[in-house]
C-alpha cells in the first residue's frame, strides 16, 4: 500500500491524514540533546551520517509519525558553496555576509557534489533504517527558497527585516539575480542529488517569503520555485514537491498555481478555510497548529487542532505545524498530538 503521505501528496484525501512536524528531531527531544552533545557543533552533526541518521529518525522511533524529515539545515547549501558557517549559542547562524561580485563568484566556483557528500549519505542509511520497522513512514528531503538562503547569506546571519538584502533587489538588481540564479541551479542540484540518494518528496522552506512586495515575491520565490519544480519534474514526473510560502499572504494562490508544487505549507497566520478556497482541490495542503499551542498543551491544543482537522476534512491535507517546534515543548505534548490526528 501506498504510503499515507504520498497518498496525501498524490492529491487524495486520506483521512485521518498524515502527520509529521516541522523540526521534529530538535532539542526538544532529551535524546536529540544527547546526540548533539556527541558531534560538538551543529555543522559537525549534520555532516556526520550516523548522528544525523539517528536524529532524523528518533521522531519516528518515538512518535510514529507518517514522515522523517532528513536532520539539516537550509544553511548547509551556502556552507557546501563555500561560505563560512557557524551556529552560535543564543544567536543563530553567523556567515560571512556577502557583499558584491567578488564574494558572490568566489562561491560560483565551489564543487557542490564533494561538499554534500556525507548529507547524501545520511539520506541513504535513514531510507534503508525506515525500509524495516518504519516502513509505513515516508521520508523527505528539503532545501531552503533560494531567496530565504539569500536572506542569510547577504544578511550575514538573522534580521527582523532582512534589509540588506530587500536592499540589495531594489539596488543592485543584476547582481541580485545571479546570486539568485546561482541558488536556484544549487538548488536543483541539492534536491536532485537527495532524490537520486532516496528521499521520496521534497520540501522549500521559503521562510521569509512573506517579507517582499508582490513584485519581489512573483520575481525571488515564484519564479525561481517554478524553476525548480519544473526541472525536478523533468527528470521525476511523480516526485512531489511541497511548498512553504511563509507569510505569503494573499499571494497564496498565485503561488501554488505558477510554481506547480503538489502542496503547500500554511504558516500559523493562515485561516485553513481560507487557504482552501484558493487552492485547486488537487493541492494538498499542510498545516498549520501554532507551535505555542503544542508548547501550552490542554485545552488550547485540543482546541486549535479540532479546527484545523475540521476546516481541512475532505481535502488532501497534511497535518503539521506553521512553523518549526518550540525547542520547550514537552515530548508528551507532542505524542498527545499524534493521538488526537490519529484518532480524527
Amino acid at each position: 500500500m501506498t504510503k499515507l503521505l504520498l497518498r496525501a501528496l498524490a492529491g487524495e484525501a486520506v483521512w485521518p491524514p498524515p502527520v509529521w512536524l516541522m523540526r521534529q528531531a530538535g532539542r526538544y527531544l532529551p535524546e536529540y540533546r544527547a546526540v548533539r552533545a556527541q558531534a560538538g557543533d551543529f555543522v559537525s552533526l549534520c555532516t556526520n551520517p550516523e548522528l544525523a541518521t539517528e536524529v532524523t529518525l528518533q521522531p519516528l522511533r518515538r512518535f510514529g509519525m507518517d514522515a522523517a524529515i532528513l536532520f539539516s539545515d537550509i544553511l548547509m547549501l551556502p556552507w557546501a558553496l563555500g561560505q563560512d558557517l557557524r551556529f552560535k549559542a543564543g544567536e543563530g547562524p553567523v556567515l560571512s555576509p556577502l557583499h558584491g561580485w567578488a564574494d558572490l563568484e568566489r562561491l560560483a566556483q565551489r564543487r557542490l557534489p564533494q561538499a554534500i557528500a556525507p548529507i547524501l549519505e545520511t539520506v541513504g542509511r535513514v531510507r534503508a533504517a525506515m525500509e524495516g520497522a518504519m516502513g509505513d513512514a515516508a521520508l523527505i528531503g528539503f532545501a531552503g527558497g533560494p531567496f530565504t538562503v539569500a536572506c542569510y547569506m547577504v544578511e550575514g546571519g538573522g534580521s527582523k527585516d532582512f534589509a540588506a538584502v530587500r536592499g540589495m533587489a531594489f539596488q543592485q538588481p543584476v547582481l541580485f539575480r545571479r546570486l539568485m540564479d546561482l541558488l536556484t541551479e544549487s538548488t536543483i542540484a541539492f534536491l536532485a542529488a537527495q532524490i537520486a540518494a532516496g528521499v521520496e518528496a521534497v520540501m522549500l522552506f521559503d521562510s521569509w517569503a512573506g517579507i517582499l512586495s508582490p513584485s519581489l515575491f512573483r520575481a525571488h520565490v515564484i519564479a525561481p520555485t517554478r524553476r525548480i519544480v519544473t526541472d525536478l519534474r523533468a527528470r521525476h514526473p511523480k516526485l512531489p514537491v511541497i511548498g512553504f510560502p511563509r507569510l505569503a499572504g494573499l499571494l497564496l494562490g498565485e503561488y501554488a498555481r505558477d510554481t506547480g508544487v503538489q502542496a503547500v505549507g500554511l504558516d500559523t497566520a493562515a485561516d485553513p478555510s481560507v487557504a482552501r478556497a484558493m487552492l485547486a482541490d488537487g493541492i494538498a495542503l499542510q498545516g498549520n497548529l501554532d507551535p505555542l499551542a503544542l508548547l501550552v498543551g490542554g485545552a488550547a491544543l485540543r482546541e486549535e487542532t479540532a479546527g484545523i482537522l475540521s476546516a481541512m476534512r475532505g481535502r488532501p491535507f497534511i497535518f503539521n505545524l506553521g512553523h518549526g517546534i518550540m525547542p520547550g515543548t514537552p515530548p508528551e505534548h507532542v505524542a498527545e498530538l499524534v493521538r488526537m490526528v490519529r484518532a480524527a
